[in-house]
This record gives C-alpha cells, structure tokens and sequence, in this order.
C-alpha cells in the first residue's frame, strides 16, 4: 500500500472535520476551529495523508519563534500500522526545522501508549504530566523534543527525526509518496 502527504486544501477541511468528530467523539475540534487554523499560515502548517485519493490521516503544528507544537495527528484506525503516523509527524518536525524551531512539544493522553511509542521511537521525552486535560478526565503527557541547529546532522536511526528511514521519496515541495512497509504499529492518535 502506498500513500502520500500533501498539504491541507480549503476543500479538504470539511472531510477533516468528519474525521476528527469520528476519531475523537470526546475531544473533537469544531469544525471552524479547522478554519481558522487553515487561515494562520504564517504560524500554522496543516496536512493530509491520501491513499487513493481518499484522506485517511491528517496532522498539524504551530510553530511561534524557536517552538513548535504539534496540535494534532490522526489516522483512520484500518490504516494504523502502515507507517502514515511516522510520515505525518516527521513531516511537522521537517516544517519546524524549516521555520527555525529549536524544540518541538506535544501532548499526548496518558492512556495511549500507541502514540507514546511513536513520539519515543521519535527522541521525545515527558517532561511533565498534565492533570485531567481531556474532557473525560484523562491526564496529558507533555514531550519535549530538541531539534539540530539548522545545518547540523540529525541523528542517523531509522526512527530519528524528520529524514528518518521511512522509505519516503519527495516528489515536490508540497507532496511526499510514500511505500508503506510493515511498520511497529506505532501510529497514534492525537497527541
């Protein structure tokens, strides 16, 4: 199976919005939140994961002087596993880079350890714990990641960063295919 990311078009975020109230019925953005997120390009990079044409992940980050938050990742649970989840956040941490950010957080639920794996696998680490963040009580872990200086090497593991060995092959600025091999299953959901 193969996909491939590009960026969030205006016509996508009403598919998105369907996503987002299937994938998080409790925690679910409201539609025109995706909106008004899409209209802030100067601080805001969103991004869609396509396998034959059809969007079945998506992710997003803000980036604001030297940091960058990543505000979401979602794949469609029949596609975790297939690598999507690496790509979508690998490519936000390559924006980050790109805008000059030093370090990268997120949050991600602590009774998730699907995604957890994924930002570890990644060089995040907890650097705190935020208590009952989600509407349903759930705490949020906090992960910090530290980007290179610009120019500088990154770490050359297959599951290292931004250019880690995901099989990816730039085809324009804006779309990256991508071969999906068996993965670890590490895709998550929102952090």
């Amino acid at each position: 199976m193969s996909f491939s990311l590009r960026d969030l078009d205006y016509e996508d975020i009403k598919t998105v919005g369907a996503l987002e109230q299937e994938l998080f019925p409790v925690d679910a953005w409201p539609l025109q939140m995706f909106y008004e997120e899409f209209f802030r390009p100067d601080t805001r990079r969103y991004i869609v994961a396509e396998v034959d044409g059809a969007i079945v992940g998506y992710a997003g980050v803000m980036i604001i002087d030297t940091t960058a938050d990543i505000q979401t990742i979602a794949v469609l649970p029949d596609h975790e596993g297939r690598g999507i989840g690496t790509a979508l956040l690998h490519e936000l941490l390559a924006e980050g880079a790109r805008r000059g950010a030093r370090e990268v957080l997120l949050e991600v639920r602590a009774d998730n350890p699907r995604a957890q794996l994924l930002y570890t696998r990644t060089g995040f680490t907890k650097i705190s714990t935020r208590r009952r963040y989600y509407r349903d009580g759930v705490d949020a872990w906090v992960m910090r990641l530290e980007l290179p200086p610009e120019g500088a090497p990154a770490d050359a593991g297959p599951e290292s960063g931004p250019k880690g060995g995901d099989g990816t092959e730039k085809t324009d600025k804006n779309v990256v295919e991508h071969t999906a091999e068996n993965s670890s299953g590490t895709e998550g959901d929102r952090p």
